[in-house]
């Protein structure tokens, strides 16, 4: 998954039918089955004191967060490979950098969501520090971002391809 700047996120079928599903079960029986859990711990009695109740509460915040998250998505999803020009970096590109110039100590990484993260690969957002310093740079070109203690950081950008799953 990648996204532009037009605020389209790129999908593989895949990842759309992961996601699509994820989005289904959420808005369905996962509903249902926190409904319940309210339910019962509503006859528990007391709710200022009702742990249960609370716990299920928040439960279901945080699933309807997911649910409005999942619904943006997928509405500004597109299906298929986005389009890249391999040696400029973009969401959606395997990023090989070098840090301050030093071609030994390397980082290969996908620039793209975190929705699409994988144990095959590192992936940075390109919201990221490092992703915003990174993208749109030409292979053989320099980048900074900034480090959490304020300061900066310089990488040379020595490879971008496209990501191929």
């Amino acid at each position: 998954m990648t996204q532009t700047s037009e605020n389209v996120t790129w999908l593989t079928q895949e990842a759309y039918n992961q996601l699509k599903a994820e989005l289904e079960y959420l808005s369905g029986p996962a509903r249902a089955e926190i409904a319940a859990k309210i339910a019962a711990a509503r006859e528990e009695g007391d709710l200022r004191e009702n742990g249960g109740y609370h716990a299920a509460k928040e439960e279901q915040g945080k699933q309807e967060l997911r649910v409005r998250q999942l619904t943006q998505l997928l509405e500004n999803a597109k299906v298929g490979e986005a389009p890249a020009a391999e040696g400029v970096v973009a969401p959606g590109m395997v990023v090989t950098i070098a840090f301050d110039g030093d071609e030994d100590d390397t980082l290969t990484f996908l620039l793209a969501s975190r929705e699409y993260a994988s144990e095959d690969i590192e992936t940075y957002s390109p919201q990221s520090p490092l992703g915003t310093g990174v993208n749109g740079k030409k292979v053989g070109e320099d980048a900074q971002y900034e480090l959490p203690n304020g300061k900066f950081a310089s990488v040379k950008i020595l490879e971008a391809k496209p990501y191929q799953g």
